[in-house]
């Protein structure tokens, strides 16, 4: 009698030990759910509320259901800016990788001299905001008064217009390969450096050559690196806004106001009143930047299986 008691006091001096690390837990996670509710499911649920209406002259805000949806899906700019999107991120994004993955197998072999230096190199234009960088490359492309308006004055040359038509989002994108580049190598770079030791040695003792070992041992073992970078830059191409928004003013004629969905967007929004219909379009580059995002984690999933 006197053990089953004393088992059955115990048991109940555990109870509230339990209950009370479950509110510790719920005290550490709750502050990062209560901001993540604020800034990121109370505006997707507004937006979602915005995309349902439409703010007439005669009846004031009016649930329309799917109509703004139906008007998106079948607007031809908005898909001229979807597809000028998709193109950007398939010739960019591979590029932008590729650089940053040769420059972080560079920095990690021994036979580079000032590896760090060229590391930090590599890695400042990240460091530099983005309405920066476009602008200083925005002079640069200047065609009467930057670098390029120079060397066809001073040389005789005859360098296309990068502010042109023609080229303008090649200039985009050597803006934002030159910006994170140095991000991406710095993840290729920090999973370099997790490879273990041992490898190497066995791929020595083997006679294995540095384009073996880079081939053989150190792609494969940051693929799980390579397909994060890859994400993030997806995501980023489908969020393409601050570079063309201000080059711009530089270039009136080549950049319209639908040049990218998030353009769309925000002059729809601020320039023309028209939220509800913004807000439909803001959903559904939501929606498909999730689609395509998602499809490049399971292709790269199923290469590691």
């Amino acid at each position: 009698m006197t053990t089953t008691s004393s088992a059955t006091v115990a048991t109940r001096s555990l109870r509230p030990r339990r209950r009370s690390g479950r509110w510790t837990g719920w005290a550490f996670v709750g502050p990062f759910m209560l901001v993540f509710a604020l800034v990121f499911l109370a505006p997707v649920v507004y937006a979602v509320y915005l995309s349902l209406f439409q703010n007439q002259m005669v009846g004031g805000n009016k649930f329309v259901g799917g109509a703004n949806y139906i008007q998106a899906l079948t607007d031809p700019q908005f898909w001229d800016a979807v597809r000028r999107v998709g193109l950007f991120l398939v010739v960019q994004v591979p590029i932008m990788l590729c650089v940053a993955l040769a420059a972080a197998l560079a920095i990690d072999s021994s036979r580079l001299r000032f590896s760090s230096f060229f590391r930090i190199s590599i890695f400042l234009p990240y460091a530099v905001p983005a309405v920066v960088a476009t602008l200083m490359w925005g002079f640069i492309y200047g065609p009467r008064f930057g670098l390029v308006g120079n060397l066809n004055e001073f040389l005789g040359w005859s360098i296309p217009d990068p502010l042109s038509s023609s080229w303008i989002l090649v200039a985009i994108g050597n803006i934002t390969t030159w910006e994170f580049t140095g991000y991406n190598m710095l993840i290729f770079y920090a999973a370099l450096k997790t490879i273990p030791s041992d490898l190497y040695e066995a791929a020595s003792l083997d006679g294995a050559g540095a384009l073996s070992v880079i081939r053989n041992i150190k792609i494969p073992s940051i693929r799980g690196a390579i397909g994060i970078a890859t994400i993030f830059s997806v995501i980023g191409s489908f969020q393409l806004f601050n570079e063309p928004n201000i080059l711009k003013a530089l270039a009136p004629n080549s950049i319209s106001s639908y040049f990218t969905p998030n353009m769309y967007a925000y002059n729809l929004s601020f320039a023309g009143q028209q939220f509800n219909y913004a807000a439909a379009i803001a959903m559904i580059m939501g929606l498909l930047t999730m689609i395509v995002a998602y499809i490049v984690q399971l292709s790269g999933s199923r290469k590691d299986a």
